[in-house]
């Protein structure tokens, strides 16, 4: 009875699965780190026997995670031709581990990104085998450790404003969490302010005072490991507002030009100043020339033509009158004056006569070494000439003493026919 029941069981087993294929994967999900070379597991199973099928044909599909992208094709093989089609952006990295009797089509992935984080189906259709289950998905999960974060602050930090403080990295899978925390200047942990709002790495502040002031940290998270990012928030009053600071600085570094522009000039003026008192103690006054002349003879000026006596009385008295304003402070001042001049003229002069008398005594010794240098230089010649005349002579000497060795050789007489040979006497 138990056998009977056991055949009608089977039976309907049998007729129920005909035409019905199906196709499955292990898991829903599988989680590997980028730069992995990967499998991802598909099997089918058909009631009608696969080699009586006249084609079977799998394809592998990257389903689209959003709404307006289109799904992917990765590859389509073709049994029992045993080809595969592989599309351009999936070529040199995926491969199909295929083996349709026993019912498997694994997809093989080789150094898998970012890009790969995708939701992954395999479809198996076969001719008269269309009800049933035709294909499996499953989602891969590149693992990415997060980058290192970034951390701004939004807003102005002035006494009663409301300002954000943003922590975000630029990669990530699964995506990081964000958390924030807070340390006084003592690098001990404190409580967020009131009425503080955390999501998704944005804190936002509310009405911040001098208590908000602190040292804050950003920790980006995910199953991989964690990065940080910090930055410190100082609060001021308005008056102390960030913004003006270039002003202040502006208006420093204008002071300081201008201090600059009036130091330069006070330093001209005594320059000019001190040229000019030069220039007096030297005996030149401004306006006036002195020329050495022989004074004209008993007062008279320089004739002109076309003057008469007349005239030379005129310029005699004219110059009488001007030498008699001139004061005697004033000639013995300029006597002075002359004498200093002609003083230091003189000792100009005596220096520039040492001065050549040094250069001449440097000259001749120049000439002198120059002399030696050419002396030593025909002593070397001749020593060259010497040497090589010596070396010359001691070959031609070595020369006839080897021909004297080979005519006594050729002089020797010949050894005679019937010479006995030499005894050993010591036997």
């Amino acid at each position: 009875m138990e056998k009977r029941i056991l055949y009608w069981t089977s039976l309907c087993m049998v007729l129920t699965g005909v035409g019905a294929i199906d196709v499955t994967m292990p898991q829903s999900q599988y989680e590997y780190a980028r730069g992995d070379n990967i499998t991802l597991p598909c099997s089918f199973k058909s009631a009608i026997n696969i080699n009586t099928v006249e084609a079977v044909i799998i394809t592998w599909t990257a389903l689209a995670l959003e709404a307006n992208v289109k799904d992917a094709t990765i590859l389509t093989y073709y049994y029992p031709l045993k080809k595969t089609g592989i599309t351009p952006p999936y070529k040199g990295r995926v491969s199909l581990d295929v083996d349709v009797p026993n019912g498997k089509a694994n997809l093989k992935l080789s150094s898998i990104s970012l890009a790969d984080n995708k939701e992954f189906e395999c479809h198996v259709q076969i001719p008269d085998d269309e009800d049933g289950n035709q294909a499996a998905s499953t989602r891969l999960v590149v693992l990415v450790a997060p980058s290192t974060p970034v951390c701004k602050i939004q807003g102005s930090a002035q006494y009663g404003q409301d300002i954000t403080l943003s922590c975000l990295s630029a990669e990530g899978s699964p995506p990081p969490a964000y958390s924030w925390k807070r340390y006084n200047v003592q690098n001990q942990p404190v409580p967020q302010p009131p009425k503080t709002t955390d999501k998704d790495g944005i804190l936002s502040l509310y009405n911040i005072s001098k208590d908000t002031s602190g040292y804050y940290i950003c920790t980006s998270q995910n199953k991989i490991r964690a990065a940080t990012c910090n930055l410190t928030l100082a609060v001021m009053p308005p008056s102390m507002n960030i913004a003006s600071t270039p002003g202040i600085i502006g208006a420093a570094v204008g002071g300081l030009i201008l201090l600059i522009l009036i130091i330069i000039i006070i330093y001209c003026c005594c320059c000019r100043k001190k040229n000019k008192d030069e220039e007096y103690e030297m005996g030149v006054h401004e306006g006036e020339e002195y020329h050495d002349k022989e004074p004209d003879r008993n007062g008279e000026g320089p004739r002109v033509e076309g003057q008469g006596k007349d005239s030379y009385e005129d310029s005699s008295v004219k110059r009488t009158e001007r030498n008699e304003e001139r004061s005697e402070p004033d000639r013995r001042d300029y006597d002075d004056r002359r004498s200093d001049y002609d003083d230091r003229r003189s000792d100009y002069d005596d220096r520039r006569r040492d001065y050549d008398d040094r250069r001449s005594d440097y000259d001749d010794r120049r000439r002198d070494y120059d002399d030696r240098r050419r002396d030593y230089d025909d002593r070397r010649e001749r020593y060259d000439d010497d040497r090589r005349y010596d070396d010359d002579r001691r070959y031609q000497d070595r020369r006839r003493d080897d021909n004297r060795y080979d005519d006594r050789d050729r002089d020797r007489p010949p050894v005679p026919n019937n010479k006995p040979t030499r005894r050993d006497y010591d036997d």
